[in-house]
């Protein structure tokens, strides 16, 4: 009788150990079973291995005997299941559909954000083919736990439109719970991602430098007003820039000197430069601030570009003027786009980063767009938000865990 083609999908489970797949697929070779697919998953000492085989009827036998005294051996459980053609070929056909990556990013997740995500995957009709730690193991007191926790979920199916937006606002609602939510397409340019650009007032640093300067002048409350309202979107950034620096006249030029001594960084900034800058990445600040403050960065951290807005100084002393054109959220987008020509890279190849309204082009422009520790009506819009944690949260929406980005080469 001639034999026939059967596919066999064996699950092991149990305690994690030396050598064990080594064994285990050596049987399989030495029954020249052709492996169709095969994964593994380790938590806390405890394996989970999946191997999906081809053989003949006249092997198969034979094999599931050794497995079972072999597995009886290491004291680990196994179970076989027959797959049809038909549902192997089905699953074949899977690999047609899109893959997504949604990185779920926190100080501290619960059961109750992991379900939220999973109900979303689940509604839309989506299948995660795997979920991994991004971060650091967590200890069980919480003076030792790490600042931030971040779960990676890899999902596949088709999504329309339509149905692409429903999973961004759901994702984007839940960040009033205490987590930040990415969704992306995961397609050759997440991973190959080379040029970064930051607005810097409320980004990179935790502070508005043009309301430092007008506390020492003296209208830092008319100051603020005016630029909480352009930030928010109510007031044309140009003509609110235009007021705002007219309130600075008569400041003496070593105010500014003093301000970039002391301008409070935001959290995760050293972190995430130092690993971009290893990892090859160009990085650029487009500013509706001062070049002034966007230099100070520079030399500290070794920006590549920056661009942002010269002020006028006579005698020592802020004129109220400014020289050249507005870096306003039309231009910031332009510059993104002519750095990218410059730099060779692909508009998909780019990232953006900001909080205000002015940042929205950028964001939009650029092949992955955050918004940033943002107002309202920017995470409202923008494709992805980081809210919860410190800039370096941006490593784990590139995909980058702890486990690479601690590593010796990487650390500070």
């Amino acid at each position: 009788m001639e034999s026939q083609v059967e596919i066999i999908q064996i699950n092991i489970a149990g305690k994690d150990q030396p050598g064990l797949t080594s064994s285990l697929t050596d049987i399989l070779a030495r029954y020249d079973a052709f492996i169709l697919d095969i994964g593994q998953a380790n938590i806390h000492q405890s394996l989970t291995l999946g191997i999906l085989i081809k053989t003949t009827s006249d092997k198969s036998g034979a094999i599931m005997k050794e497995l079972l005294f072999k597995s009886s051996e290491l004291g680990i459980n196994i179970r076989f299941t027959p797959i049809s053609e038909e549902r192997y070929t089905a699953w074949v056909g899977m690999q047609g559909k899109n893959r997504y990556i949604i990185t779920l990013l926190g100080r501290q997740l619960t059961a109750r954000h992991i379900a939220d995500v999973a109900g979303v995957i689940s509604r839309q009709g989506l299948n995660i083919d795997a979920i991994k730690r991004m971060t650091g193991r967590v200890p069980l007191h919480e003076d030792e736990r790490a600042p931030k926790s971040c779960i990676e979920f890899s999902v596949r199916g088709s999504l329309t439109e339509e149905a692409t937006t429903a999973i961004q606002e759901q994702f984007m609602s839940f960040s009033n719970n205490g987590v930040d939510i990415s969704f992306q397409r995961d397609d050759i340019f997440r991973r190959s991602r080379r040029l970064i650009c930051f607005d810097m007032d409320s980004t990179l640093i935790e502070t508005e430098v043009i309301d430092e300067l007008a506390e020492r002048a003296g209208v830092g409350a008319e100051v603020r007003a005016i630029t909480e309202s352009a930030m928010r979107g109510e007031i044309d950034f140009a003509e609110s820039f235009r007021r705002r620096v007219a309130m600075l006249k008569g400041l003496d030029e070593s105010v500014m000197a003093d301000i970039a001594e002391h301008l409070p960084f935001t959290e995760g900034l050293d972190r995430l430069m130092h690993v971009l800058k290893r990892l090859g990445f160009k990085t650029a600040i487009l500013s509706g601030g001062f070049t002034y403050f966007g230099n100070y960065l520079r030399r500290k951290y070794g920006f590549d570009y920056v661009y942002a807005n010269e002020l006028e100084i006579e005698d020592g002393k802020l004129t109220g003027r400014y020289l050249g054109d507005i870096v306003d959220g039309k231009r910031k987008a332009e510059l993104l786009k002519l750095i990218s020509q410059v730099e060779n890279v692909d508009i998909a190849q780019t990232i953006a980063v900001g909080d205000g309204a002015n940042d929205l082009p950028m964001l939009s422009v650029a092949g992955l767009g955050i918004a940033f520790h943002a107002k309202p009506k920017v995470k409202a819009t923008a494709g992805q938000s980081l809210s919860t944690v410190g800039l370096d949260g941006i490593l784990y929406f590139l995909g980058y865990k702890d486990s690479y980005i601690d590593d010796k080469q990487f650390k500070l």
